[in-house]
């Protein structure tokens, strides 16, 4: 299993940019979708600008559907209103290595209007939003998250073509728990795993369901 790498201190990242292991720096916010959006920097340029003045980025971001399309509804951003930017400032909290992607590092954005004040409707403020109400209580959160997915033998650019309809699944049956079911795809579970667990993410264990296969990552491990 690949070794659990701990978030990176931004000391630690200036070391590994000099020494050429690191160039590249995604900077990145989660959209209305749970995607991530933003940059990537040259990793020279992030430490020199970026990482102290942030960056910025196009509302709209936040006021699309699941094809990037403008919709209505939104205070924030519209043709009305016009689509404006707002400042993507780094968490260096959050800066970690990204083995998926070989000299990269990443940190997730906070996201603020120019005037310094938060985009409140960004699912980020949102989240530190209700951590603030807990921490008012003196409670704390604990999460585990499930991660289900479906696996499929057609390419992204096939099932595009086909409007997402006749793929062939990974599985022809109910593969639910199945050791032998999971271990068709076991090279894309294996590398799912090892890569969350190199990214400083605490992975329990992956699995087969009915409909899906699911890579589950406790803060704390859940009671069943």
């Amino acid at each position: 299993m690949a070794d659990r790498t701990p978030p990176l201190s931004v000391d630690e990242l200036t070391r590994l940019v000099a020494a050429g292991e690191i160039d590249t720096v995604v900077l990145a916010f989660t959209d209305m979708q749970g995607r991530l959006q933003g940059k990537r920097f040259a990793a020279r340029f992030f430490l020199d600008d970026v990482l102290e003045h942030g960056t910025e980025g196009c509302n709209y971001l936040l006021a699309v559907d699941t094809e990037m399309n403008t919709v209505d509804g939104y205070a924030m951003s519209s043709w009305e209103r016009g689509y404006g930017d707002f400042a993507m400032h780094g968490d260096t909290a959050t800066l970690r290595r990204t083995p998926w992607n070989p000299g990269t590092a990443l940190l997730t954005a906070d996201l603020a209007w120019h005037d310094g004040s938060p985009v409140a409707a960004s699912p980020r403020q949102i989240l530190r939003r209700q951590l603030d109400r807990l921490a008012e209580r003196g409670w704390t959160a604990y999460t585990g998250t499930e991660l289900e997915f479906m696996v499929f033998r057609d390419s992204y650019e096939q099932a595009w073509n086909t409007g997402y309809r006749g793929l062939t699944p990974a599985n022809q049956y109910n593969v639910d728990y199945s050791v032998l079911g999971t271990g068709r795809v076991e090279p894309l579970l294996r590398r799912i795993r090892n890569e969350m667990g190199a990214a400083g993410m605490t992975v329990e264990s992956a699995k087969g369901s009915a409909t899906s296969a699911s890579t589950r990552s406790p803060s704390a491990t859940p009671t069943p």
